[in-house]
């Protein structure tokens, strides 16, 4: 798990799947596991969350390599984050 932005509204964090100590492979998967990547996106002002994976975590992926190269404000990061917020159902729940 990786902390990639963290603001007054929102909290984005990518999720990866934990290698086998082993062999470097991606491990038996145990119930909770995750299968592949995905970005977890914490809308703090409505206290939900979306949990993006499979074709939409690369769209993501593509947006977050985009503004690795362009370098945008923090406005033009919130908007995009505020578009995804649109599909967050999910209550946050502290565990």
């Amino acid at each position: 798990m990786h902390m990639l932005y963290d603001s007054e509204s929102f909290v984005v964090v990518h999720m990866l799947p934990l290698p086998d100590a082993g062999t470097g492979e991606t491990a038996a998967l145990p119930e909770r596991q995750l299968l592949r990547h995905g970005f977890e996106i914490v809308d703090k002002r409505s206290g939900k969350e979306v949990y993006l994976d499979g074709a939409w975590a690369e769209l993501f992926q593509q947006q977050i390599m985009a503004w690795q190269r362009s370098t945008p404000t923090q406005d033009e990061v919130e908007s995009a984050l505020d578009a995804y917020a649109g599909l967050a159902q999910n209550p946050v729940v502290l565990h």
